[in-house]
């Protein structure tokens, strides 16, 4: 018999951590682009309403939002009885999938 050692190092934590490094970035990308597609698709008045959208990454929930302060951003995208809906914030989340898939796709290969 040979006196072969062999031993086994479990790097999970480390994995695990860069995991999180990577989700991160990809969040924070998808909320900048997430946000630029919204001012693109926005209706411009005074340009308050464009101006004012903004993004905000939650590593806890891992979730990226893209919205506006504005007051009367909801009647802009929702439309009234008097005015048709010119939605912005949800075709902007919606419509660009690919995007963002390939936007976490890209940061998970990076590691």
């Amino acid at each position: 018999m040979s006196d072969i050692e062999v031993k086994f190092q479990s790097n999970s934590e480390e994995i695990g951590e860069l995991f999180e490094q990577a989700c991160e970035r990809a969040l924070v990308r998808i909320g900048l682009q997430g946000e630029s597609f919204a001012k693109k698709k926005c209706p411009v008045d005074t340009g308050n309403l464009r101006n004012s959208i903004s993004n905000k990454v939650e590593m806890k929930g891992k979730s990226a939002y893209i919205g506006t302060n504005v007051e009367y951003a909801p009647y802009v995208e929702l439309g009234t009885q008097k005015m048709a809906a010119r939605p912005f914030i949800k075709p902007a989340a919606t419509e660009h999938s690919t995007t963002y898939k390939r936007i976490i796709e890209d940061e998970m290969k990076k590691g």
